[in-house]
Protein backbone atom coordinates (compact mmCIF):
# COMPACT_ATOMS: atom_id res chain seq x y z
CA UNK A 1 0.00 0.00 0.00
CA UNK A 2 1.19 3.52 -0.81
CA UNK A 3 0.91 5.88 2.17
CA UNK A 4 1.28 9.65 2.40
CA UNK A 5 2.04 11.21 5.77
CA UNK A 6 0.54 14.59 6.69
CA UNK A 7 2.42 15.85 9.73
CA UNK A 8 5.91 14.62 10.53
CA UNK A 9 6.33 15.06 14.26
CA UNK A 10 6.94 12.24 16.74
CA UNK A 11 3.73 10.46 15.77
CA UNK A 12 4.38 10.82 12.04
CA UNK A 13 7.85 9.31 12.37
CA UNK A 14 6.52 6.45 14.47
CA UNK A 15 3.79 5.75 11.90
CA UNK A 16 6.43 5.76 9.16
CA UNK A 17 8.54 3.20 11.02
CA UNK A 18 5.60 0.86 11.64
CA UNK A 19 4.21 1.22 8.12
CA UNK A 20 7.56 0.31 6.58
CA UNK A 21 7.89 -2.69 8.92
CA UNK A 22 4.51 -3.95 7.68
CA UNK A 23 5.63 -3.77 4.05
CA UNK A 24 4.04 -0.48 3.01
CA UNK A 25 5.61 2.34 0.98
CA UNK A 26 5.77 5.98 2.10
CA UNK A 27 5.34 7.96 -1.11
CA UNK A 28 4.96 11.50 0.29
CA UNK A 29 5.66 13.32 3.55
CA UNK A 30 3.99 16.70 4.00
CA UNK A 31 4.81 19.07 6.84
CA UNK A 32 4.59 22.81 7.47
CA UNK A 33 7.35 23.76 5.03
CA UNK A 34 6.22 21.85 1.90
CA UNK A 35 2.47 22.37 1.63
CA UNK A 36 2.72 22.61 -2.17
CA UNK A 37 3.40 18.86 -2.21
CA UNK A 38 -0.32 18.25 -1.71
CA UNK A 39 -0.52 18.76 -5.49
CA UNK A 40 2.50 16.61 -6.32
CA UNK A 41 2.26 13.39 -8.36
CA UNK A 42 3.71 11.50 -5.38
CA UNK A 43 0.91 12.59 -3.05
CA UNK A 44 -1.75 11.91 -5.68
CA UNK A 45 -0.44 8.33 -6.03
CA UNK A 46 -1.15 7.51 -2.37
CA UNK A 47 -3.80 4.93 -1.53
CA UNK A 48 -4.28 6.53 1.90
CA UNK A 49 -2.94 9.62 3.67
CA UNK A 50 -2.43 9.44 7.44
CA UNK A 51 -2.94 12.84 9.06
CA UNK A 52 -1.76 13.82 12.56
CA UNK A 53 -1.52 17.59 12.82
CA UNK A 54 -3.33 20.30 14.78
CA UNK A 55 -7.06 21.06 15.16
CA UNK A 56 -6.86 24.39 13.33
CA UNK A 57 -5.38 22.88 10.14
CA UNK A 58 -6.88 19.36 10.04
CA UNK A 59 -10.01 20.26 8.07
CA UNK A 60 -8.01 22.12 5.43
CA UNK A 61 -5.73 19.10 5.13
CA UNK A 62 -8.77 16.91 4.47
CA UNK A 63 -9.91 19.24 1.70
CA UNK A 64 -6.46 19.23 0.07
CA UNK A 65 -6.39 15.42 0.09
CA UNK A 66 -10.01 15.09 -1.06
CA UNK A 67 -9.26 17.37 -4.01
CA UNK A 68 -7.22 14.47 -5.41
CA UNK A 69 -9.59 11.78 -4.05
CA UNK A 70 -6.95 10.52 -1.65
CA UNK A 71 -8.49 8.69 1.31
CA UNK A 72 -7.55 10.06 4.75
CA UNK A 73 -6.96 8.50 8.16
CA UNK A 74 -6.89 11.19 10.84
CA UNK A 75 -6.38 11.44 14.58
CA UNK A 76 -6.68 15.22 14.74
CA UNK A 77 -9.42 16.54 17.03
CA UNK A 78 -11.24 19.82 17.49
CA UNK A 79 -12.61 20.26 13.96
CA UNK A 80 -15.87 18.32 14.17
CA UNK A 81 -18.17 20.92 15.74
CA UNK A 82 -17.50 23.42 12.97
CA UNK A 83 -16.86 21.14 9.99
CA UNK A 84 -18.37 17.78 10.88
CA UNK A 85 -21.51 18.19 8.81
CA UNK A 86 -19.53 19.22 5.75
CA UNK A 87 -17.20 16.22 6.06
CA UNK A 88 -20.17 13.86 6.47
CA UNK A 89 -21.71 15.33 3.31
CA UNK A 90 -18.52 14.92 1.29
CA UNK A 91 -18.18 11.29 2.39
CA UNK A 92 -21.84 10.49 1.75
CA UNK A 93 -22.42 12.42 -1.48
CA UNK A 94 -19.03 13.07 -3.11
CA UNK A 95 -17.33 9.71 -2.71
CA UNK A 96 -14.67 10.91 -0.26
CA UNK A 97 -13.32 8.73 2.56
CA UNK A 98 -12.23 9.72 6.06
CA UNK A 99 -11.36 7.27 8.83
CA UNK A 100 -11.39 9.36 11.99
CA UNK A 101 -10.72 8.45 15.60
CA UNK A 102 -9.76 10.49 18.63
CA UNK A 103 -7.57 7.54 19.64
CA UNK A 104 -6.23 4.70 17.48
CA UNK A 105 -5.07 2.47 20.33
CA UNK A 106 -6.60 -1.01 20.12
CA UNK A 107 -6.60 -1.08 23.93
CA UNK A 108 -8.63 2.14 24.04
CA UNK A 109 -11.12 0.61 21.59
CA UNK A 110 -11.59 -2.32 23.99
CA UNK A 111 -11.78 0.13 26.92
CA UNK A 112 -14.52 2.09 25.15
CA UNK A 113 -16.53 -1.10 24.59
CA UNK A 114 -16.15 -2.07 28.27
CA UNK A 115 -17.14 1.45 29.36
CA UNK A 116 -20.30 1.40 27.23
CA UNK A 117 -21.33 -1.99 28.62
CA UNK A 118 -20.64 -0.93 32.21
CA UNK A 119 -22.67 2.26 31.66
CA UNK A 120 -25.61 0.19 30.43
CA UNK A 121 -25.49 -1.80 33.66
CA UNK A 122 -25.03 1.25 35.91
CA UNK A 123 -27.99 2.98 34.26
CA UNK A 124 -30.15 0.84 36.60
CA UNK A 125 -28.41 1.99 39.79
CA UNK A 126 -28.99 5.65 40.62
CA UNK A 127 -26.80 5.53 43.73
CA UNK A 128 -23.69 5.52 41.55
CA UNK A 129 -22.33 8.74 40.04
CA UNK A 130 -19.60 8.55 37.38
CA UNK A 131 -16.55 10.79 37.13
CA UNK A 132 -13.71 10.66 34.63
CA UNK A 133 -10.03 11.56 34.92
CA UNK A 134 -7.52 11.88 32.09
CA UNK A 135 -3.75 12.29 32.52
CA UNK A 136 -1.40 13.41 29.74
CA UNK A 137 2.08 14.81 29.19
CA UNK A 138 2.90 18.46 29.85
CA UNK A 139 3.04 19.29 26.12
CA UNK A 140 -0.67 18.60 25.62
CA UNK A 141 -2.43 21.97 25.59
CA UNK A 142 -6.08 20.98 25.16
CA UNK A 143 -8.27 19.55 27.90
CA UNK A 144 -10.20 17.37 28.25
CA UNK A 145 -8.50 15.08 25.77
CA UNK A 146 -10.33 14.05 22.61
CA UNK A 147 -10.40 10.47 23.90
CA UNK A 148 -11.99 11.60 27.17
CA UNK A 149 -14.68 13.50 25.26
CA UNK A 150 -15.43 10.45 23.09
CA UNK A 151 -15.65 8.24 26.19
CA UNK A 152 -17.88 10.79 27.92
CA UNK A 153 -20.29 11.13 25.00
CA UNK A 154 -20.62 7.36 24.71
CA UNK A 155 -21.16 6.93 28.45
CA UNK A 156 -23.75 9.71 28.67
CA UNK A 157 -25.70 8.15 25.79
CA UNK A 158 -26.20 5.02 27.91
CA UNK A 159 -27.29 6.70 31.17
CA UNK A 160 -30.73 8.26 31.40
CA UNK A 161 -29.92 10.43 34.42
CA UNK A 162 -27.05 12.19 32.64
CA UNK A 163 -27.57 15.10 30.25
CA UNK A 164 -24.00 15.71 29.15
CA UNK A 165 -20.49 16.19 30.47
CA UNK A 166 -18.72 19.12 32.12
CA UNK A 167 -15.12 20.27 32.48
CA UNK A 168 -13.93 19.70 36.03
CA UNK A 169 -10.54 20.39 37.56
CA UNK A 170 -7.28 20.88 35.65
CA UNK A 171 -4.08 20.13 37.56
CA UNK A 172 -1.14 21.87 35.90
CA UNK A 173 2.43 20.48 35.79
CA UNK A 174 3.43 22.81 38.66
CA UNK A 175 0.63 21.46 40.85
CA UNK A 176 -1.72 24.43 40.59
CA UNK A 177 -5.37 23.47 40.24
CA UNK A 178 -7.92 25.30 38.11
CA UNK A 179 -11.63 24.73 37.60
CA UNK A 180 -14.05 23.08 39.99
CA UNK A 181 -15.08 19.71 41.34
CA UNK A 182 -18.64 20.94 41.78
CA UNK A 183 -20.77 20.03 38.77
CA UNK A 184 -24.49 19.49 38.25
CA UNK A 185 -25.88 16.09 39.21
CA UNK A 186 -26.88 15.39 35.62
CA UNK A 187 -23.38 16.04 34.23
CA UNK A 188 -20.37 13.71 33.97
CA UNK A 189 -17.35 15.59 35.32
CA UNK A 190 -14.02 15.22 33.48
CA UNK A 191 -10.89 16.11 35.46
CA UNK A 192 -7.54 16.59 33.70
CA UNK A 193 -3.96 16.28 34.92
CA UNK A 194 -0.83 17.35 33.05
CA UNK A 195 2.45 15.82 34.22
CA UNK A 196 5.74 14.47 32.90
CA UNK A 197 5.71 12.56 29.62
CA UNK A 198 2.60 10.46 30.28
CA UNK A 199 1.30 9.08 26.92
CA UNK A 200 -2.26 8.89 28.24
CA UNK A 201 -4.24 7.48 31.16
CA UNK A 202 -8.04 7.47 31.22
CA UNK A 203 -10.04 6.34 34.25
CA UNK A 204 -13.79 6.16 34.81
CA UNK A 205 -15.09 5.71 38.35
CA UNK A 206 -18.63 4.92 39.46
CA UNK A 207 -18.84 6.05 43.08
CA UNK A 208 -21.52 5.57 45.73
CA UNK A 209 -21.75 5.83 49.51
CA UNK A 210 -21.19 2.07 49.67
CA UNK A 211 -18.31 1.43 47.25
CA UNK A 212 -16.80 2.42 43.92
CA UNK A 213 -15.98 0.73 40.62
CA UNK A 214 -13.08 2.04 38.52
CA UNK A 215 -11.84 1.03 35.08
CA UNK A 216 -8.58 2.40 33.64
CA UNK A 217 -6.64 2.38 30.39
CA UNK A 218 -2.96 3.23 30.79
CA UNK A 219 -0.93 3.66 27.59
CA UNK A 220 2.69 2.57 28.00
CA UNK A 221 3.88 4.38 24.85
CA UNK A 222 2.59 6.10 21.73
CA UNK A 223 3.52 3.10 19.56
CA UNK A 224 0.08 1.58 20.18
CA UNK A 225 -1.53 4.68 18.68
CA UNK A 226 0.77 4.54 15.65
CA UNK A 227 0.11 0.83 15.05
CA UNK A 228 -3.63 1.43 15.22
CA UNK A 229 -3.36 4.26 12.69
CA UNK A 230 -1.51 2.02 10.22
CA UNK A 231 -4.08 -0.74 10.72
CA UNK A 232 -6.80 1.84 10.09
CA UNK A 233 -5.07 2.81 6.83
CA UNK A 234 -4.98 -0.84 5.78
CA UNK A 235 -8.73 -1.06 6.44
CA UNK A 236 -9.47 2.27 4.74
CA UNK A 237 -7.71 1.27 1.52
CA UNK A 238 -10.56 -1.13 0.72
CA UNK A 239 -13.49 0.78 2.28
CA UNK A 240 -15.28 4.04 1.59
CA UNK A 241 -17.19 6.73 3.45
CA UNK A 242 -16.93 8.12 6.98
CA UNK A 243 -15.26 5.34 8.98
CA UNK A 244 -14.28 4.80 12.62
CA UNK A 245 -12.68 2.22 14.92
CA UNK A 246 -16.04 0.53 15.52
CA UNK A 247 -16.31 -0.17 11.77
CA UNK A 248 -12.89 -1.83 11.73
CA UNK A 249 -13.07 -3.76 15.00
CA UNK A 250 -16.83 -4.46 15.23
CA UNK A 251 -17.03 -4.94 19.00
Amino acid sequence: MKIALIGYGKMGRMIEEIALSRGHEIVSIIDIDNQADFDSPAFKSADVAIEFTAPHVAYENYLKAFRHHVKVVSGSTGWMDKHGEDVRRMCAEEGQTLFWSSNFSLGVAVFRAVSRHLAQIMNRYDDYKPVMEEVHHVHKLDHPSGTAITLAEELVAQVDRLQGWAVGQLTQPDGTVEGTSQTAEDKLRIDSIRRGEVPGIHSISWDSDFDSITITHDAHSRRGFALGAVMAAEYTASHQGLLCMDDMLKF
